[in-house]
């Protein structure tokens, strides 16, 4: 029989706030943090973004890390002060046996991108190709905090840190650990910006989600990760969970690269998997928090699928990707994070630039932030390229 996972602790920085208070500040005043960017070396001066409003030099002073001895990327940085607020939440300081699960897809390609134009001219700086691939994000995180005794990088683009949350439930579920930390980071690079133009799906405007008129999404960085722990981690540490991860999904429809199926059937199957584990009926989820792009293709495919499975037709939905910009890699664990502090705080995120419906679905998203609502059951979706869709459930105990 599976093991209940529960949820004693969390961790977020995005362009809305450097940790959890500032985040749900945002969302409650509906204050966006896509910009035009100032951070990421561009030529596009004009380009919006969600980037984290510090550069790598503060966070990492912030994070007392002397960057002239040691080598860590913007990605890292932003993991390191995420979990560190989620360690701190669930008192976690020296336990033994922690497992560390983390999604990303750019890993440290920030530093190299920085020093490729030097690599020919010089060896001083070879040192910084190390941090180029994903699990290098992963080790350096875990480096800062000695506390790990495994670790595991999950790379399945934009539903990588959702994976990740996936698999750390897994993990316990199946009784191979008491305490997992889990979620994803990412920071901007070229390589993204120049990526996600060649697929012609970033818009030139502040991202609308789920509106009939959306033109693409903005790009966005950060990190997000939650404490999952055992019914026995909990008893021994007497320690208070927050809530518990219900249910789970994750589907591959392989339809395409980079599109997701107009029927939704990827997205379906996740949400379906994640209702059946959860033992839930569809009219039992008070909330989705959308996957939500603002790109043509998501909204519509994603919006089908809801409808497809879901009954009710008052069922509260929004994209907080509206405030962060889709943060890609990262997006489940942000958004895990977001869907927990509604749960828990009794709160509603609107869904910015919204204003007419998509005919295909006819889906409204909420227009205007709940400070105060009743929530029993939250879903969070994540879908990645090639169709690799997740959703996760979070419930009340």
């Amino acid at each position: 029989m599976n093991q209940q996972v529960y949820i004693t602790g969390m961790g977020i920085v995005s362009s809305i706030g450097f940790n959890k208070e500032e985040t749900k500040a945002s969302l409650l005043k509906e204050k966006t943090g896509i910009e035009k960017v100032a951070y990421l070396s561009t030529i596009d001066e004009n380009l919006l973004v969600g980037e984290v409003k510090q550069s790598d030099e503060a966070i990492a002073k912030s994070l007392k890390i002397n960057t002239e001895s040691q080598l860590v990327d913007r990605a890292s940085l932003l993991g390191i002060k995420a979990v560190k607020e989620a360690l701190d939440e669930a008192d976690i300081r020296d336990e033994a046996d922690i497992v560390f699960v983390s999604g990303t897809t750019v890993g440290g390609m920030s530093t190299t991108e920085k020093n490729y134009s030097n690599y020919l001219s010089s060896d001083d700086l070879n040192k910084s190709i190390m941090t180029h691939t994903c699990g290098s994000s992963s080790e350096m995180i875990v480096d800062y905090f000695n506390s790990f005794s495994e670790i595991y990088t999950v790379s399945t683009a934009c539903s990588s840190a959702a994976n990740a949350i996936i698999l750390g439930t897994r993990l316990i579920e199946q009784g191979k650990a008491d305490i997992v930390v889990a979620g994803g980071c990412e920071s901007l690079t070229k390589f993204h910006i120049n990526g996600f133009k060649s697929l012609m799906i970033q818009s030139n405007e502040l991202c609308r989600p789920f509106d009939k008129e959306r033109k693409g999404l903005n790009l966005g960085e950060g990190a997000g990760y939650i404490v999952l722990e055992s019914d026995k981690s909990l008893k021994s540490r007497k320690v208070k969970p927050l809530c518990r991860v219900s249910g789970w999904g994750n589907a591959c429809d392989a339809y395409h690269q980079t599109a997701m199926s107009e029927d939704g059937n990827g997205p379906y199957a996740a949400m379906k998997e994640a209702l059946d584990k959860a033992k839930l009926s569809e009219k039992d989820i008070d909330y989705i928090n959308l996957h939500g792009t603002g790109t043509p293709n998501n909204d519509l495919s994603e919006g089908i699928a809801i409808k497809r499975l879901f009954s009710n037709s008052e069922l509260l939905v929004s994209s907080t990707k509206s405030y962060t910009g889709h943060t890609t890699s990262a997006s489940g664990g942000i958004e895990s994070v977001i869907s927990i502090m509604s749960l828990i705080n009794g709160f509603l995120p609107a869904n910015l630039g919204f204003n007419s419906v998509i005919e295909e679905h006819n889906i409204e998203p909420i227009k205007n932030s709940f400070k105060t609502v009743n929530l029993k059951h939250v879903m969070c979706n994540s879908f990645g390229f090639g169709g690799n869709d997740s959703s996760l459930i979070f419930s009340l105990i």
